[in-house]
């Protein structure tokens, strides 16, 4: 129900946070703080009022309003109609989110495949249909079996994961047409994010409360539909003659510079290390959900104050960027990294203290502690994750940024699952049932050190600072392609962040046959440089 690329650390959300606060940071940003209705008249008047129509449904309905109440009401539907154990829940949710991983799949798509002459309608279209009516199977049957209401959970993550990434390639594609307008754009769209998962976290509760988990899934469906609304309005030029015999050497191509981006030590070496650290990060949210909702052991948290809760990790969302914005974005990356690893595993011993009940003999309520525990933990989680987003997109090379970038993310997407169903093992191993607690503790504490266990890995992190250039320089820069891009020869047919509709033009493949030609007279071991640097986009 969630997008991996958004989960955050807490005591209910064990996973690092990511989210949308990427981009330049100029004068536009400010203007757009001081006079948010400007700014919102100026994005609508230069980029039409639909892609801000489609900004607000998908970042702030979808991934924002929709995610939030998703995580409540879904949690609540494994324990409460699936009667799920908390090991087996952990599993689940990992098949849920699995179609996070296959983001460059969904990017590749949308920008090599256009569905009647448009690149970008039909996948808003098909997101909002899937995403629609998988919430409303699962809300309208009541005796839906466990398989099919995996696969509905399955389908409409896999819904959110496309829209995502059509909204992303059209982020990208604006960025470049108007240059001005780019750091707007990212604003707009992390405030949208953040904003609605406030308001959803806020209410995602009460909905539990009054509808139950199948009524406040039921009404994920609007978020989806207005996803589809987003769709049908999106103003959107309309490609002609497309030869779609094409495709699978556009396909190929693209996964052909790929893995020789990844063969290159400055890229491979940082992605392993995310890869461990977020695959040692283990995830136990189906333990300490169970137990904050239990009556007789736990503490017997009602569906609104976990709605509660919930909101404030949120807020303390918020605060992780503005402190990381005007504070830490200049340190080194390895500094970064280093410390937090350690203060993840620092404030994941306050989950610790909640379990053993320490916080009840030092006079501290449970309602009181778990709200600490929550902002703090995922306020941690955001400032471990941003330098993580930067570092990944000072990896892409020119001309597969968007596609690349994809790559990166779903690279750690596979890092979010494999913590969730290591999680669920050691639940499962210590015995940690819906109705058993007794070996939470160490679960908690297994889970606090596992954390550390990546520094022994932190020299694959360049030491540079967080504004450096880490790509080698001949993967930066190269003559021929900059020629091509700048003659109209270039096109961006393998980024999910795309710039023009030029990969529909005939003579495309020939200008690229002639180049690895040329190439290839002048040495083999440069024959790829040309693949990868033909295309120009904003990552």
């Amino acid at each position: 129900m969630m997008d991996p690329d958004a989960k955050e650390g807490g005591p209910l959300e064990e996973a690092g946070g990511a989210g949308a606060e990427s981009g330049p940071r100029d004068g536009s940003v400010e203007c757009g703080a001081a006079s948010p209705f400007r700014w919102l008249r100026r994005l609508s008047r230069e980029l039409h009022w639909s892609f801000v129509l489609a900004v607000f449904a998908v970042y702030g309905a979808c991934q924002g309003v929709g995610n939030a109440v998703g995580v409540v009401a879904a949690s609540y539907y494994s324990k409460d109609v699936l009667r799920l154990q908390p090991s087996a829940a952990q599993f689940y949710q990992g098949i849920v989110d699995s179609p996070w991983v296959v983001k460059p799949v969904w990017g590749l798509l949308t920008d090599v495949v256009p569905v009647a002459g448009y690149r970008r309608r039909p996948y808003f279209l098909l997101a909002g249909v899937i995403g629609a009516t998988s919430m409303l199977i699962i809300s309208l049957q009541s005796n839906l079996g466990l398989i099919p209401a995996v696969l509905a959970l399955t389908a409409q993550s896999a819904g959110a994961a496309i829209a995502d990434v059509t909204l992303d390639a059209l982020v990208a594609q604006n960025s470049i047409t108007h240059p001005p307008l780019a750091a707007d754009m990212q604003s707009l769209c992390g405030f949208c994010s953040s904003f609605g998962s406030l308001i959803g976290y806020s209410i995602s509760g009460l909905l539990v409360h009054s509808m139950g988990a199948q009524g406040a899934i039921g009404l994920l469906s609007i978020p989806s539909a207005l996803v589809f609304s987003a769709g049908i309005l999106l103003k959107e030029s309309r490609v002609t003659n497309f030869d779609y015999k094409q495709v699978h050497k556009k396909f190929y191509k693209a996964i052909q510079s790929m893995g020789t981006t990844l063969k290159c030590p400055e890229v491979w070496r940082p992605c392993l290390y995310i890869y461990v650290s977020l695959n040692l990060s283990l995830d136990i949210q189906g333990g300490m959900f169970y137990w904050y909702t239990d009556r007789l052991t736990g503490p017997g948290f009602s569906e609104e104050f976990i709605g509660v809760i919930y909101a404030v990790g949120a807020v303390g969302s918020l605060l992780g960027v503005v402190l990381y914005q005007s504070a830490l974005k200049d340190y080194d990356f390895r500094s970064m990294l280093l410390w937090g690893q350690v203060l993840s595993s620092l404030t994941g011993m306050l989950d610790l203290a909640l379990v053993t009940r320490v916080n009840t003999k030092m006079g501290i309520p449970d309602y009181v502690f778990a709200v600490i525990d929550c902002g703090v933990s995922v306020m941690v989680g955001k400032l471990q994750w941003m330098p993580v987003l930067v570092l990944c997109s000072k990896l892409c090379p020119p001309g597969i940024e968007g596609t690349f970038y994809a790559l990166l993310m779903s690279i750690q997407n596979v890092g979010l699952l494999m913590s969730a169903w290591w999680g669920g093992l050691l639940l499962h191993t210590l015995n940690v049932t819906r109705s058993e607690f007794t070996n939470l503790w160490a679960v908690v504490l297994i889970r606090n050190v596992s954390r550390l266990l990546p520094l022994t890995l932190l020299f694959l992190v360049p030491q540079s600072d967080q504004n450096s250039t880490l790509l080698p320089a001949e993967m930066l820069h190269d003559d021929d392609s900059k020629e091509a891009v700048k003659d109209g020869s270039g096109s961006v047919q393998f980024s999910v962040l795309v710039a023009d509709d030029s990969s529909c033009h005939p003579s495309i493949q020939d200008v690229q046959d002639e180049r690895i030609k040329v190439t290839d007279d002048v040495g083999g071991d440069v024959e790829l440089i040309p693949l990868m640097n033909k295309n120009r986009t904003v990552g």
